[in-house]
């Protein structure tokens, strides 16, 4: 398990910098930890990955009697956290090379099925209530008409089906729109919205879905962006530029202090990376 948190880790770390490319304890974490990048014990603060619990996020549990679907899941390894739990695992993607990938990765795990589907999921090509938990991760904002991907979701969903949604939070999409991003950032096949946090919330309880839990976190990744906008740097240079470098490093001395999580979890409300809503199908 240890490994895979690891290969997580270095993927999340990864996956931030490539996105742009197409435009939970409670001691303080200590910066000596050799095995993990320190973004992701960020990562792990936020809730997500708790193999103690078998919660992928807080609040949102995996087994081994659950049909998790992943609608969006690009080269995801949340789902490999799901499947060396045992579950049937279905993924969708409009890129068929990311599904691909995801089913190459999750090929000799704990999964009990792989089911790899390429789609717009618009409609997903599946039958109704088939799904005891459904992610769809940072996809809302580039879909046309997001009520109706809510609709599709819930319609494969069982009853008493588990959702986790996420969407990035306006205070930091608007501040990269007022110039810091280039245009290409807020236009097909990125971002075509801006979802605003009541907005948000009234659009999952629209579809149907009963709210269990609204989180925000990554106040480390927002202004990861702010920094990487102004460095003028190509994505995956190596090294990074001095102020990203020095910005990881901040972050971990911040983690490390007595008060380091407070603080985080203070700056991942005033303005984070993504905001989080745990919902159920009634």
């Amino acid at each position: 398990m240890k490994k895979l948190l690891v290969r997580i880790g270095l993927w999340l770390v990864s996956r931030f910098q490539e996105t742009a490319s197409s435009a939970a304890t409670t001691e303080p974490v200590q910066s000596t930890e050799p095995d993990f990048p320190p973004i992701f014990q960020d990562t792990l603060l936020s809730g997500w990955f708790n193999s103690d619990n078998d919660e992928l996020f807080k609040g949102f549990p995996i087994s081994e009697d659950d049909v998790v679907l992943d609608v969006g899941c690009g080269d995801s390894p949340f789902l490999e956290f799901c499947a060396e739990r045992g579950a049937d695992i279905m993924f969708a993607d409009i890129d068929a090379d990311n599904v691909a990938v995801t089913e190459r990765k999750l090929t000799g795990t704990n999964a009990k099925s792989l089911t790899p589907i390429v789609s717009d999921a618009n409609p997903l090509p599946l039958d109704d209530c088939i799904a005891s938990k459904v992610i769809a991760m940072e996809v809302m904002e580039h879909v046309d008409d997001p009520q109706a991907f809510l609709a599709e979701l819930v319609r494969v969903g069982k009853s008493g089906a588990q959702y986790l949604l996420t969407v990035p939070d306006p205070v930091a999409e608007h501040l990269q729109a007022e110039g810091l991003a280039p245009q290409s950032y807020f236009e097909k096949p990125n971002h075509v919205r801006i979802i605003e946090r009541d907005e948000f919330i009234n659009m999952v309880e629209a579809s149907g879905l009963v709210i269990e839990k609204v989180e925000s976190y990554g106040f480390y990744w927002s202004m990861w962006w702010v920094f990487f906008w102004g460095c003028k740097q190509e994505l995956g240079s190596e090294p990074p530029h001095p102020l990203l470098a020095n910005w990881t490093k901040t972050w971990e001395h911040l983690l490390s202090l007595e008060d380091g999580e407070k603080i985080k979890s203070i700056l991942d409300g005033f303005m984070p990376k993504s905001q989080a809503i745990v919902a159920r199908k009634p």
